[in-house]
């Protein structure tokens, strides 16, 4: 892959173009991590609102019917429903990995196996989850391991 840069002081906007001879998944990557750079969230924190880039963003978790954003420092609650920020986040490099969690793909820096099929999964900021029996093989094929 090359990559030229041009630098125009005269443009009010940056301009991505990428030409590829097929859409492979090397460049199906490099546009969903493009997405996550415009891609902004919501969420409150001490009766504040504040809007955060999606790739900040570690996981989502619902409990007790309220849906939270976590970062490597802080958890804002959302009123989006856990199904809504599954579509919304779709073409980014978030996945669901149990019924109440979607994660960053991107956030996760190492995968064990663990028992009854399940992965353990190792977050940026140390964190672990668990990736259920039914959405381990999802997290394989992103892998590309079987």
């Amino acid at each position: 892959m090359r990559i030229h840069i041009n630098e125009d002081p005269g443009l009010r906007e940056t301009e991505i173009t990428i030409s590829c001879n097929k859409i492979s998944t090397e460049v199906e990557k490099l546009i969903s991590m493009l997405r996550v750079l415009d891609l902004k969230l919501t969420g409150r924190k001490d009766d504040q609102t504040y809007i955060l880039d999606a790739s900040k963003v570690l996981y989502i978790d619902t409990v007790d019917k309220k849906t939270f954003f976590y970062t490597k420092k802080d958890i804002y609650e959302t009123d989006l429903k856990l199904y809504e920020l599954e579509e919304q986040l779709a073409a980014l490099d978030f996945i669901r990995v149990n019924k109440s969690c979607i994660l960053n793909f991107n956030q996760i820096i190492s995968i064990k196996a663990d028992i009854d099929g399940k992965l353990l999964v190792t977050m940026s900021n140390q964190e672990k989850l668990f990736v259920s029996r039914q959405y381990a093989p999802a997290i394989k094929k992103k892998l590309g391991v079987k």
